[in-house]
């Protein structure tokens, strides 16, 4: 039986996920609750439970989110669709449930005027940017539907040891800061002028979620802004990629990404500076393990020790 994915599901998905997954990437209500129940991107058409008609036990769910008119205005095409995530207790797999989960979310998606869905990177709060490249049968049984790899992007992780220090750069005329309230505005402005699409969406929907600024680094040349860097720790007002898989270690988890530089000052190696930055700020606040989410950019951050922590596949697919 299928039904709407709803409220009531919410803690028995986690125990079915964690039951397999908990070892690599544990799921806590409160992020399946954030990213499900509270982005406005979901279809909750298309995001259903299946339920064991005898037990009345969930035995699978799947999360489809799509592109909103909304979106237009950060310069985002409508079209877009994302299988969030789907999921099917290890032992009821080879029974057709993923395959009906998976069918009904598409159906619903390409009525909502979706033309082609991925397999999570969703626009914003997305679980993955892909499949993980450890779930190599999951990549198959998607394969097998239609859906067609692109590209490969990598989470990096990085512990400091205690006197591993990273000191602020000194940049002569620019200079690196956290940003405070005040800033909102100017940051604002910055963000639609120079990185219009997901990451000006993302940001302003920080500021409705009661961000105060202290998650971006600042980069300012002459007074001008110029730059940021995003970080995130157990503070910040929503889970972000790069710690969501915090519970795997005792101590806190730090997040860097997405960083940009306005393009006018690029080739200044103002990237790395400001990436040194960012770490600087999370060690200040007690944190030594650091992860950098969803780059291509492995050689880029290897020069600052960081490695290869998970790989993921990205996946999509043209709905006829």
């Amino acid at each position: 039986m299928i039904e709407l994915l709803q409220e009531k599901h919410i803690d028995e998905a986690v125990s079915l996920w964690n039951a397999e997954l908990a070892g690599s990437y544990p799921l806590r209500s409160r992020l399946l609750r954030q990213n499900v129940l509270a982005d406005p991107h979901v279809v909750p058409e298309g995001t259903l439970a299946a339920i064991d008609s005898r037990t009345g036990e969930l035995v699978g769910f799947v999360v489809a989110k799509a592109s909103r008119r909304e979106d237009e205005s950060y310069g985002l095409a409508r079209g877009n669709g994302w299988i969030h995530a789907l999921f099917v207790a290890p032992e009821r797999r080879g029974q057709g449930i993923g395959t009906a989960l998976l069918y009904q979310a598409a159906l619903v998606l390409r009525h909502k005027g979706v033309d082609r869905v991925a397999l999570g990177n969703d626009l914003h709060r997305r679980l993955f940017p892909g499949i993980p490249d450890e779930l190599a049968e999951t990549q198959r049984w998607f394969e097998r539907r239609g859906f067609r790899y692109r590209e490969t992007a990598f989470d990096m992780i990085k512990t400091y040891g205690q006197e591993e220090l990273v000191p602020m750069p000194a940049l002569g005329e620019a200079a690196c800061r956290v940003a405070e309230p005040q800033d909102q505005a100017e940051l604002e402005a910055f963000m639609s002028r120079c990185f219009p699409g997901a990451w000006d969406l993302q940001h302003r929907d920080y500021w409705r979620q009661g961000g105060t600024g202290r998650e971006y680094v600042l980069l300012e040349h002459g007074g001008k802004l110029i730059g940021f860097c995003r970080i995130n720790d157990s503070a910040s007002p929503l889970l972000a990629q790069n710690v969501y898989w915090s519970p795997l270690f005792e101590e806190e988890l730090g997040g860097i990404g997405p960083l940009g530089i306005d393009e006018a000052y690029r080739g200044r190696r103002y990237g790395l500076s400001i990436v040194q930055a960012a770490i600087h700020t999370l060690q200040a606040r007690g944190i030594r393990r650091i992860v950098i989410d969803t780059t291509p950019f492995v050689d880029f951050y290897g020069k600052l020790g960081y490695e290869v922590w998970k790989t993921y596949a990205k996946y999509d697919k043209t709905l006829a």
